[in-house]
């Protein structure tokens, strides 16, 4: 039988509950157990699909095409899962479901209500993801005390009941915050978190505890006491430099050994050898890369969560101290000459992210052409690939004006274009003009992409809905633009690069997404070794 494992958060919204959740699976994993995980999020949006980037941060993408919160992203880098649609679920989606049954009647004229019709649906979707897996880790977004979390908390209040408490346990991620000024830890805020937690019908079995230092002995004693949770089971998870410490921290406390103790679970010890050798190349890291990204909402990194992590995770694998650098795109557009080089002084690799929108368009094209022209490393991904394009085709080819239709609709040279709408192929049914999910690509033998991954098939996740335009294809590939791969079912162009230059490469991919620290990923790893390259002649020059 499967075994639940809620995670809530109390006090403060973005603690970390999906870094504490994702951890907890990691080092559950390495006792032998088979974990999946799940996020419930209380608003009423579909999905995050159509959220500013501002508000949500980064839309993370499935394999079968969801498009899910970034939460997705830790879970898939931290435990050996592939997260799907089921893994995400909103209450939007839990609602739209529930009034599409009223409306074809399915409720037989039934009064449709928060319990149990709503509740109900979550649980569904619940048990429905914990199939096969020995433990189910669901984390409930939000904090305990919103109100539009309470059909989630009822709904997992009930299935505790439903299974008993040798099956399912309640984890409280809560904040002690502390005070310099007097130099104390307050405890207060955790109890009235879990008091309007137990208001509602919940008793946490476990007490992790956000704070800057560590908590003292007595202080966990007040806290066990106050909230009826064993002293052993109030866990300290001190802010660390390092999310990768986290799982390490977390099993050094007793974690896993008290939730396998309340499900009776017999495992072996956990073998964390391989976050051990994170942590070592981390720490052992003897070479430094500066990587600029030019993007559109460097204000928020979480934007870029998972852009970020696959950076730090080939400077683990190459043993490279990453130092990540941000610009607006829109800043570089009214530059002068020395000003656009100063914004680039220092840095040894340049990436440029996807993104909607105009705002910041001619900025990206400016830095891609300054990259091009001076030889530095580039990773163009999705739109970043589409404006190397754009780029190329007005200050090589000479196709002055060329622009993406996303941009110009009017272009006399639309090198990028909205796609064909995609089609079933069995039904020939509407699919939408968005390219969602994982697309098989072919890459070109010689090529650096090739080298990269090392070998010919490539399965990335993708989410845009314009590509290059086949129509251009002989006027760029004039011997030094290459088109290294191209999608398996409809021969979209999916990675270009230049011949004539150290390392110039872009996909209309999101492979970012498929990257963990345990393993890295080809394309960032590669990227990262130009820019390593790069350090270390001007190391040589000096």
């Amino acid at each position: 039988m499967t075994h639940f494992i809620f995670v809530t958060g109390g006090v403060v919204s973005s603690l970390g509950k999906g870094i504490a959740a994702a951890s907890l699976g990691a080092i559950l994993e390495a006792r032998g157990l088979k974990v999946t995980m799940m996020k419930l999020d209380p608003y009423i949006n579909v999905d995050p699909g159509t959220m500013s980037p501002f508000q949500h941060g980064e839309v993370f993408v499935t394999d079968d095409g969801a498009e899910t919160d970034l939460d997705l992203g830790h879970y898939e880098r931290f435990i050996r899962m592939t997260a799907s649609r089921r893994n995400s679920v909103s209450a939007g989606r839990v609602y739209k479901t529930v009034i599409e049954r009223e409306r074809a009647g399915e409720y037989h004229g039934n009064t449709v209500q928060v319990i149990p019709h709503i509740t109900d649906e979550i649980k569904h979707r619940i048990y429905n993801v914990a199939q096969g897996a020995d433990i189910a880790l669901i984390e409930i977004g939000g904090t305990v005390g919103d109100i539009e979390s309470l059909p989630f908390l009822e709904a997992i209040r009930q299935i505790r009941t439903e299974v008993g408490p040798r099956n399912a346990l309640f984890l409280h991620l809560t904040l002690v915050p502390f005070l310099r000024a007097s130099g104390e830890l307050k405890t207060k805020p955790t109890q009235h978190s879990v008091k309007e937690l137990r208001s509602i019908g919940i008793q946490p079995d476990i007490l992790i505890c956000r704070t800057e230092e560590p908590i003292p002995a007595e202080e966990r004693r007040k806290i066990a006491l106050f909230t009826s949770v064993a002293q052993e089971a109030v866990i300290s998870c001190v802010d660390s430099d390092s999310i990768y410490k986290i799982p390490g921290l977390l099993h050094d406390q007793g974690l896993d050994r008290i939730v396998l103790e309340q499900f009776n679970i017999q495992a072996k010890e956990a073998d964390l050898s391989e976050w051990d050798q994170v942590l070592e190349n981390i720490a052992t890291a003897d070479s430094v890369a500066n990587i600029l990204i030019v993007g559109k909402y460097t204000e928020l990194t979480d934007t870029y969560k998972s852009i970020n992590e696959a950076l730090f995770h080939a400077g683990i694998q190459t043993k490279t101290k990453i130092k990540l650098h941000y610009v607006e795109a829109a800043s570089l557009e009214d530059m002068d000459e020395t000003e656009l080089s100063a914004a680039f002084a220092g840095m040894d690799a340049v990436l440029i992210p996807g993104g909607f929108g105009e705002r910041g368009m001619e900025g990206k094209i400016r830095a891609i052409q300054y990259v091009r022209e001076n030889n530095i490393p580039f990773l163009g991904l999705c739109l970043g690939m589409q404006l190397a394009v754009v780029e190329y085709a007005r200050n090589v080819l000479g196709l002055d004006g060329a622009n993406t239709s996303e941009v110009d609709p009017t272009s006399e040279y639309p090198v990028i274009k909205m796609l064909d709408p995609q089609r079933d192929s069995e039904t020939d049914e509407f699919k939408g003009y968005m390219t969602v999910g994982a697309q098989p690509a072919t890459l070109i033998e010689g090529t650096k992409a090739y080298e990269a991954y090392g070998r010919a098939d490539v399965n990335e996740r993708h989410r845009h809905r314009y590509g290059v335009n086949l129509d251009y294809l002989d006027q760029l590939q004039d011997g030094n633009f290459v088109v290294s791969g191209r999608t398996n079912d409809r021969g979209l162009i999916d990675f270009i690069e230049l011949k004539d230059h150290p390392w110039f490469v872009g996909t209309q991919s999101h492979p970012e997404f498929k990257s963990t620290p345990r393993d890295g990923h080809p394309l960032f790893i590669a990227f990262v070794n130009a820019a390593k390259a790069v350090q270390e002649e001007k190391g040589s020059d000096e």
